[in-house]
């Protein structure tokens, strides 16, 4: 199974295994929401863990540019997807926990922003490259991550920025070993594991609504512009260019 849920300890393990690169299409998006909230509403489970398969190439490579660019008529169900994927993270009644390696790019952004906390491979890497696929979106969920101009510095120039900047930053709570992620996030879990649901759903709740800005209704409109972007020309030239050289556009 490309993506499998498991429950063991009070700790539910959502595992994406989708090769080449965890890039998902608009069907898988759009599968992710009910699972999420499946995880979640569980009377037995305390904590949702979100990673990647240990064999995988990273945790997540974003949107399957090659669907979109032979059908561009699901951007709309794409972005719906996204939208509500994201949204079911930041909702879950319990907190949620991602653990990433290598490459986290746009959707993995969107899910470890809508996570409560991120614990990351020595080797993973945060990277927004939209401006050169084409398209927006996900500048909503890496804010919740990062300061604002670091966002808007990775946003333009579509760069990487390692988890050891990540953490110093404050972005993300610890960097592991790589051949120790899955261990790390794990222990990690079971300390939230063991307290009471009921305190870790309200504590969920309260922190939600302390937050200063909505990132559900930040994103949804950045996904204004995502559309907007993808209908004109220069999105197809840059899709165009990533399909074919696996590389930016030239402008």
């Amino acid at each position: 199974m490309p993506v499998t849920l498991d429950i063991k300890d009070r700790i539910a393990e959502i595992v994406f295994d989708v090769p080449p690169v965890n890039a998902f299409d608009s069907a898988t998006w759009m599968s992710f929401p009910d699972l999420i909230r499946q995880a979640g509403s569980n009377p037995e489970v305390n904590v949702v863990l979100i990673r990647a398969a240990d064999s995988a190439r990273g945790f997540c490579g974003g949107v399957d540019i090659k669907e979109m660019q032979a059908h561009p008529e699901r951007i709309a169900l794409l972005n719906r997807g996204n939208y509500l994927t994201f949204k079911a993270i930041h909702d879950c009644e319990v907190p949620v926990v991602a653990a990433v390696h290598k490459f986290v790019i746009g959707g993995g952004i969107g899910i470890c922003g809508a996570s409560d906390t991120i614990i990351a491979a020595d080797d993973a890497y945060f990277s927004l490259p939209e401006v050169d696929r084409g398209a927006m979106g996900g500048a909503s969920h890496m804010s919740r991550m990062l300061p604002l101009h670091k966002v808007r510095a990775a946003f333009f120039t579509g760069g990487n920025i390692p988890a050891q900047e990540a953490y110093r930053l404050g972005g993300v709570e610890k960097v592991v070993p790589r051949e120790a992620l899955a261990a790390e996030a794990r222990a990690f879990c079971a300390v939230i594991a063991s307290k009471s649901r009921k305190a870790l759903v309200i504590a969920k709740e309260a922190l939600n609504g302390l937050e200063a800005r909505d990132v559900d209704r930040g994103y949804r409109w950045e996904q204004g512009f995502t559309l907007e972007m993808y209908m004109h020309e220069d999105s197809q030239r840059a899709r165009d260019a990533f399909v074919e050289t696996g590389k930016a556009a030239a402008f």
